[in-house]
């Protein structure tokens, strides 16, 4: 029996033959059909997300990323009664953020190109989504509201995610799918890939990350050398706890909507 890791794998494969396939046709004239040319292929990081909170495919050149903007795991913003509530532990339902994921349609889209490269300059992040997490939940930055994280860090669940004002998102190195290891974190809004505190190529924290956590090297996702993010392996003043992403943007960001 194949397994759903495996079977996601084939689909991206196949994903990759549908795209040449599709960007040698013709239309019924013999001319060459622009609108459904399909160039470049999945990545094969993208077999690491959530299939149940997450949906991805080419279009065109580029790689749509839709999510429901619910996390995969437990967590208490579920509520008490959902089948992933879970009580809290880091925090309290007193210091719980009011809203509970059910209450709230979280769902989003990002489109980024297959093939991100590092801008002329950096773009600074800004408050609201800033990446999509291998679970489906959103990505947020070290903001809250108008300020720092400070004095909303008390409303964050045991893996650095809570509900405020929006959609379920996380602050924090999402422990419920990565703890000091080198794990897909997700997606960030520039087209960049970011994994956990460690890196695949050396067994451990990268000492060369530029201002945005980001560096050049192979992952458990390719053999060849590319450029991705890391959490960078900085504690966070108030949280005791590691910064998912600060940035800047090392790409050209796109908007999740």
């Amino acid at each position: 029996m194949i397994s759903m890791k495996n079977l996601i794998r084939l689909s991206i494969a196949m994903a990759a033959i549908t795209a040449i396939i599709i960007s040698c046709s013709n239309d019924e004239n013999g001319n060459d059909d622009d609108e459904d040319i399909v160039s470049g292929e999945l990545h094969a990081a993208f077999a690491d997300f959530d299939t149940d909170e997450t949906t991805i495919y080419l279009e065109g050149s580029n790689v749509v990323i839709e999510t429901t903007g619910n996390p995969s795991h437990d967590t208490p913003y579920w509520g008490e009664g959902n089948e992933k509530y879970i009580a809290p532990t880091v925090t309290t339902e007193e210091d719980m953020t009011p809203t509970r994921i059910p209450q709230y349609d979280g769902t989003a889209s990002l489109t980024v190109t297959t093939t991100p490269e590092i801008a002329s300059s950096t773009t600074a992040t800004q408050l609201g989504a800033i990446g999509i997490a291998v679970s489906g939940a959103a990505i947020f930055n070290d903001q809250e509201g108008n300020g720092a994280l400070d004095e909303a860090a008390v409303s964050l669940d045991y893996t650095g995610g809570h509900i405020g004002p929006a959609e379920y998102h996380y602050h924090l190195e999402p422990l419920a799918f990565t703890n000091d290891d080198e794990n897909l974190v997700g997606i960030i809004a520039d087209g960049f890939f970011i994994y956990g505190r460690k890196c695949n190529a050396t067994g451990t924290y990268p000492n060369d990350l530029d201002a945005s956590g980001g560096h050049t090297s192979t992952t458990q996702h390719t053999n060849e050398a590319e450029y991705h993010y890391h959490i960078i392996n900085e504690l966070y003043s108030t949280t005791g706890r590691y910064i998912v992403f600060v940035g800047p943007y090392q790409g050209d960001p796109s908007s999740i909507n």
